[in-house]
C-alpha cells in the first residue's frame, strides 16, 4: 500500500472528523463508519476529496459503508479507480 496516500487520508479524516481534544486514535484499520466517526454526509465530502486529490473516478454506488469503513479499504478503492496510475 502507498504510505503517502495512507498518511494523506488519515490526516484528512483526523482534521475533518475528529475534535482536537477527542483523544481518539485513528489508524488505517480503525472502523470509521461502523465506529461512528464518519456519517453519511461526511462520507460524501470524503468521496469528493478522494476524487479530486487522486483523480479517482469513484462511482457514487461505491460510496457505501463497506468500501469506506477503514482507510485500508479506501486506499484499495482509490487504487482501483485512480486515473493517473
Amino acid at each position: 500500500m502507498d504510505a503517502e496516500m495512507k498518511d494523506v487520508i488519515l490526516e484528512y479524516v483526523r482534521e475533518e472528523y475528529l475534535d482536537e481534544d477527542s483523544g481518539i486514535e485513528v489508524d488505517e484499520n480503525t472502523p470509521l463508519i461502523t465506529g461512528g466517526l464518519v456519517d453519511s454526509f461526511s462520507l460524501v465530502s470524503l468521496l469528493m476529496f478522494l476524487r479530486q486529490k487522486y483523480n479517482a473516478n469513484i462511482p457514487d454506488q461505491e460510496a457505501i459503508p463497506e468500501t469506506f469503513d477503514t482507510v485500508t479499504n479506501i486506499m484499495k478503492l482509490v487504487e482501483r479507480y485512480r486515473q493517473d496510475k
